[in-house]
């Protein structure tokens, strides 16, 4: 006997709007079994994961700081994923827009001007696209998997930055910790909400406007223009596609460099707006936690912007927890990774159907 997945001849809409929420019920519901198995009270854990963190005006400036980044690395990564390239090295490229935002406020030192911050932002994308590029190349000239080749260029970057930090970029009076300078105020994104304003003032900053604005914008791309077009034929079908004149090595290209530029812009948001200097640790995860994002959101570059603030909150919450009920930041992984699981089981069972295919043995032989 063995198991395979058949194609359904026809997709319930219903379900596939319902899907997403669905996933989200059922990761709740293991939720629960997993914390009442570690002796833990699931209705103070479920409260502390969703509830607690959105009743304070600073815990949503933080929810507001952590989903940021992970909108704007899932819109890349929706349009990227539409046209079928699989860019699993968000993290990585992320990590390398940090670095090459950071260049100019820790070599130039002396320099202040009002368009420190608007290069700083230009550098970070274009060095996320720069290092989105060597995957691109390897699939497009060479038909290397771009899986692999991204994965793995994730920890070229982190290793990277934590010889920067430890070294040629360490603050000589920091003393001894691994970190640059700490940047000048012409270089640190400013929160959205003015100081002034006492009772609704926080950290959070223009990162996630810049996700918001990319949301639409990749949105209006996908809906309204051939581009949009182009990437949705190819994602389908590669043949089609060429029958329509659409070229495959150039979507690579442009979905990568997309998608690199979008996740170096959120590592160079996070380091000069959460931060505000560089160090080895600069990301909680969020390039891996953007494609959960990305999948439950059903590749919708607008749908993004709420799977981003419910994955913020997982991160936030998670943080709460470890506070109140105990429980450890490695359970919120696992809750994060059982989200991941039923989006993914979810749309497989909606698109698909399982059968059981019970196979004879002839002649004797096994």
């Amino acid at each position: 006997m063995r198991i395979e997945l058949e194609k359904r001849p026809q997709v319930s809409k219903l379900f596939g709007i319902v899907s997403p929420l669905l996933a989200l019920a059922l990761a709740l519901i293991a939720g629960t079994i997993m914390f009442a198995v570690m002796g833990k009270d699931p209705v103070e854990a479920l409260d502390a994961f969703f509830v607690q963190p959105l009743l304070e005006v600073w815990s949503l400036h933080e929810l507001a700081i952590k989903a940021g980044p992970l909108i704007l690395i899932a819109v890349g990564l929706c349009v990227c994923y539409r046209s079928n390239n699989w860019n699993i090295g968000a993290e990585g490229q992320f990590t390398m827009g940090a670095v090459a935002g950071s260049f100019i406020p820790i070599i130039f030192t002396d320099w202040h001007s009002p368009i420190v911050l608007p290069l700083m932002l230009i550098a970070g994308a274009i060095g996320g696209a720069l290092y989105a590029a060597i995957p691109a190349l390897l699939k497009a000239h060479f038909n290397t998997n771009e899986i692999l080749t991204s994965l793995m260029l994730v920890y070229i970057a982190q290793l990277f930055l934590d010889w920067l930090s430890r070294g040629p970029w360490r603050d000589p009076q920091g003393h001894n910790f691994p970190q640059s300078i700490d940047f000048p105020p012409e270089a640190v994104l400013p929160t959205i909400v003015p100081t002034s304003w006492e009772d609704i003032a926080g950290r959070a900053h223009w990162g996630i406007v810049f996700a918001v604005v990319a949301a639409i914008l990749a949105w209006f791309l996908m809906k309204y223009t051939l581009k949009g077009f182009e990437i949705t034929v190819l994602g389908q079908s590669a043949r089609a596609g060429r029958f329509a004149g659409f070229s495959s090595r150039k979507m690579v290209w442009f979905a990568f460099l997309l998608s690199g530029a979008l996740a170096g812009l959120a590592g160079i948001s996070e380091v000069s707006g959460s931060i505000g200097h560089l160090q080895p640790a600069i990301s909680p995860g969020y390039g891996f936690t953007a494609i959960i994002v990305a999948f439950l959101a059903r590749l919708n570059p607008l749908g993004a912007i709420l799977s981003g603030l419910v994955l913020a909150l997982t991160y936030l919450g998670g943080e709460a927890a470890q506070l109140s009920p105990g429980i450890s930041a490695k359970a919120a992984s696992v809750f994060q990774g059982l989200l991941l699981f039923f989006v993914l089981s979810c749309d497989t069972l909606i698109y698909y159907k399982i059968r059981l295919v019970w196979s004879r043995v002839r002649g004797g032989a096994a």
